[in-house]
Order: structure tokens, then C-alpha cells, then sequence
């Protein structure tokens, strides 16, 4: 089924073709620190990626992301809330249609420009679709785009490939790109379990939404939403407003690591 961010199709609609994105573990959520509980036990989490996987950086329409070589451990994350060693697949933005909102996590009220998700699977499984079927098949590290006066100048290698991918389904070589780069100073997290916050919604994440965001200038947003979400040959439509409201957290614990 087509879905996704119009009023016609969007997350509102989801539910009717996907009916898991009514579950009682989606994602995103708000995080606020009086439900947020601290936990000691918590270990530091580390990230091991190989900037030979890097491949290809592609416009899908809903969004600009970075596929991995995922065939073997090359790029991981392990530690934090992990029970093991998670590989890379992919990376991709979710950003709003104006610099203040954007984000699909909120902290205490706050919605940022952006966000950033790095997905991982865990090769425990056979195959990522395998994975992707197992409550503990996926770990998503998750760092907020906040708009400032000192930008990651890290985030400029991706955001120069943008102009070679501005419609839907043009994808291009991508190669010797570590995206640790990109990580904030502090590892300081969040983290709990929940969903995909695409469809079909599937409730398989471990997320780690790290607390200090990475700074991003307001012409670097506006370079992602240039995009546009139709192909070549069709009406140029802007790709923005990707990101999906808050779910209902329900019973579900959030915990720190600080």
C-alpha cells in the first residue's frame, strides 16, 4: 500500500493498511524526565564502523538515506542496552518543513529541526527480514539535528551528494564514509523499546536517542528540503515533514543512562 505523509496517506491513515502502527509499543514517543527512570546498570555503548561500507546514498521519496555493506560484522554497535553485537544498514533523516520542528522524538516538550536514525540489525538472525520479525531484531541510535552557529562540518559530505539525488529513486556511489563522525561528544542516552516509525510499524527496536544533539545550520536544512519526493519526470514536490507524530507510551519504561 502507497503510504506517506499527506493527509490522504499519511500516519493517521497507516493504521488502516498496517494495523501494528495501533500497537501498544510504536515509536516515537516523548521522552520527559519525570517518567524517565535512571539506570545504573546501563553500560556505555560503542560504535566500530568501517568506512569502507559505505555505498550508495539514495532518494526514496521519504527521505535521504545511506546504505551499508551489511553482508558481515564490518560496521557495529554493541554495549548500551544491547545484548550483543548490532551491524549497520542503513542511515536516514527525518526533518520538518521549517527549522523548528522536524524531529521525531520529543524531550520535554522539545521538537528539534531533525533527526537522524542509524539502523542496525542483529545478526543472530539469518537475514534482516528475519530480524526485523524478533522483538530484540533491531537497534536504531537516534541524534537530534539541532539548528545553530557552529555546524558539524562532518555532515557536509552527505549534504553535497544532495543535489545528485533531488528526486525520487535517483541514487549514486557513496563510498569511505565513517558515520561515527557524526556522533555528538556526550554518549549520555535514552533508551526503550519500540517500533519502526514507518510502516509497517513493526515493534522490533531497542532504541538509544542520544541526549546532546549535533548542530546543524539553517542552509543545511534547507539543502534537505530541497528534495523533492516525486521522480524526475513528475511534478517537482518538495520532501518535507517526514517525521511521524508522538505514540502513546502506555507501560513502557524509559530509562537513562545518566
Amino acid at each position: 500500500y502507497p503510504w506517506g505523509y499527506d493527509a490522504d496517506n499519511g500516519p493517521d491513515q497507516w493504521h488502516k493498511n498496517y494495523p501494528v502502527a495501533k500497537g501498544r509499543r510504536q515509536s516515537p514517543i516523548e521522552i520527559n524526565n519525570k517518567d524517565v527512570h535512571y539506570d545504573r546498570s546501563l553500560l556505555p555503548w560503542f560504535a566500530s564502523y568501517d568506512p569502507g561500507a559505505s555505498k550508495t546514498i539514495l532518494n526514496n521519496g521519504k527521505t535521504c538515506r545511506v546504505v551499508f555493506d551489511d553482508s558481515f560484522d564490518r560496521s557495529v554497535l554493541r554495549g548500551g542496552p544491547l545484548p550483543g553485537v548490532y551491524r549497520l544498514r542503513q542511515l536516514h533523516f527525518h526533518w520538518g518543513s521549517s527549522d523548528n520542528h522536524g524531529s521525531e522524538h520529543v524531550v520535554n516538550g522539545v521538537r528539534y529541526s531533525g533527526e537522524l536514525h542509524l539502523l542496525h540489525w542483529n545478526p543472530k538472525y539469518s537475514n534482516y527480514l528475519d530480524a526485523v520479525r524478533r522483538t530484540d531484531g533491531i537497534a536504531v541510535l537516534a541524534i537530534f539535528l539541532q539548528v545553530g552557529k557552529t555546524p558539524k562540518p562532518e555532515l557536509k559530505r552527505i549534504l553535497e551528494e544532495i543535489n545528485a539525488i533531488k528526486t525520487k529513486g535517483k541514487e549514486v556511489p557513496f563510498r569511505n564514509f565513517d558515520p561515527s563522525v557524526l556522533f555528538p561528544k556526550s554518549h549520555d542516552y535514552w533508551t526503550y523499546h519500540g517500533s519502526f516509525t514507518t510502516p509497517p510499524c513493526e515493534e522490533c527496536i531497542t532504541w538509544i536517542i542520544l541526549r546532546e544533539p549535533i548542530i546543524v545550520s539553517s542552509d543545511q536544512m534547507a539543502k534537505l528540503r530541497s528534495l523533492s519526493k516525486n521522480a524526475e519526470n513528475e511534478p517537482d514536490l518538495p520532501l518535507v515533514d517526514n517525521w511521524r507524530p508522538t505514540q502513546p507510551r502506555y507501560f513502557r519504561m524509559v530509562s537513562a543512562s545518566f
